[in-house]
């Protein structure tokens, strides 16, 4: 403890000293009170020895609290020794203004650093942190390659777009590229979901008509309002555009056009005509060669009269787009070897959309037990609806009057 108590006072002094010739290094270091050190900057006044010793000496003694004794002894013999050689300051000369590195200096009028230039050396280090992202393919062959580039692509396909379908056309690939998707996508987007499109089928939609999103909006929304002046309800609108995907991408003029084909060339009204084009839509946006030619058929092959071709194609709308093919071949096996009336064939017009390979299944068995009656004014009748309609398991017990196992067992004598 008496140790302690006569190195104390070494210590300060020693601290004291140091301070003092601080200051005096200082005053050699920068220039005079007044003169500036950096634009918009000036000297502060010269520290007291007491100031300097608060400012300094006080770090200085904080640093020096941790030597050992020894340490301390021989510095402060050595700084006694260099202190006469140190210049003192005199009486009259003015003060000078030491700048204060504690406080805080403004940074206005500092340069900002320049930017680094993409030529500037870096270390390896440095190189391998650098993550540069997949250069953007000039050209490609699927859209796959544009996802991780385009976010109207990523959009796109959270919706539930077929990108491999759509990309299969490069006209319509280059155009979802281009677009936008708060400009150009939103608003045909909110504009669908109005039409009362859900969630779910907005991907199967516009996998089918993309280039709707090329269309103009105030467009889009001058057709639905013709449909509307035409008595369509928005339900109906919306199952149509549903089913008919194109529909919307269609002119006013060819949608009015189109509505009076059927309404002129059928002979219809104008509610049975409306009533048509909502279970098919798809009548409004195909071509109407097949239909035209489905009609010559019904009527100079087939034989059947116009009232005729009306009732049934307002039942089975899809005979006026079906295969010319299978209409004739199914109908050359229900009138020619089932010997079906015409009469029995227009009140069952379901026999042209069915598939006549399970027509010729039924019928044969039918023979083979001795119940192929389809006459309604005899016993035993068996309804043609009910033969192409009802799955095996009725037909064998209500008609055949047989199990399924015999029919399965008669199957594989064919």
């Amino acid at each position: 403890m008496a140790l302690l108590a006569q190195q104390i006072p070494r210590w300060l002094n020693s601290i004291k000293l140091s301070s003092f010739l601080t200051a005096m290094q200082l005053r050699k270091c920068f220039p005079r009170a007044g003169k500036t050190l950096l634009p918009g900057f000036f000297a502060q006044p010269q520290l007291s020895s007491d100031d300097c010793f608060l400012r300094s000496g006080f770090k200085t003694y904080r640093t020096s609290s941790v030597w050992n004794s020894s340490q301390s002894t021989n510095s402060s013999s050595q700084e006694i020794k260099c202190a006469p050689n140190t210049l003192l300051p005199s009486v009259n000369e003015p003060s000078q203004k030491i700048p204060s590195f504690d406080s805080e200096l403004s940074l206005e009028g500092l340069d900002d650093l320049p930017p680094l230039s993409p030529l500037q050396p870096i270390s390896e280090e440095e190189a391998v942190q650098i993550i540069a992202d997949p250069a953007l393919p000039p050209s490609s062959f699927t859209l796959r390659d544009y996802v991780d580039h385009s976010e109207t692509l990523k959009k796109l396909v959270l919706l539930g777009v077929d990108l491999s379908k759509i990309e299969k056309h490069p006209d319509a690939a280059n155009l979802l590229l281009r677009l936008d998707f708060e400009k150009d996508i939103k608003q045909i987007l909110l504009f669908l979901k109005d039409l009362g499109i859900e969630d779910n089928q907005l991907g199967t939609f516009l996998t089918k008509n993309y280039a709707i999103f090329s269309e103009d909006l105030e467009n889009l929304k001058t057709r639905v309002a013709y449909l509307l002046s035409k008595n369509f309800s928005k339900v109906d609108i919306a199952q149509m555009v549903r089913n008919a995907p194109f529909l919307l991408s269609f002119s006013v003029e060819r949608l009015d056009n189109r509505l009076g084909f059927f309404q002129k060339e059928l002979e219809l009204s104008v509610k049975k005509t409306r009533d048509l084009v909502i279970r098919l839509p798809r009548l409004l946006t195909g071509s109407l060669e097949p239909v035209k030619e489905n009609m010559k058929v019904y009527r100079l092959e087939l034989g059947f009269k116009h009232n005729e071709i009306q009732h049934m194609i307002t039942k089975i709308p899809k005979m006026l787009t079906a295969s010319k093919r299978k209409i004739t071949e199914t109908f050359d096996y229900v009138h020619n070897v089932m010997c079906i009336p015409h009469h029995i064939i227009v009140k069952f017009p379901q026999v042209f959309n069915s598939r006549l390979f399970k027509v010729k299944e039924r019928h044969l068995f039918l023979a083979y037990l001795g119940r192929a009656q389809y006459d309604p004014g005899k016993p035993n009748y068996i309804s043609l609806d009910k033969l192409v309609s009802v799955p095996d398991e009725i037909f064998c017990e209500e008609m055949a009057k047989a199990s399924v196992q015999d029919f399965e067992k008669f199957l594989k004598t064919l």
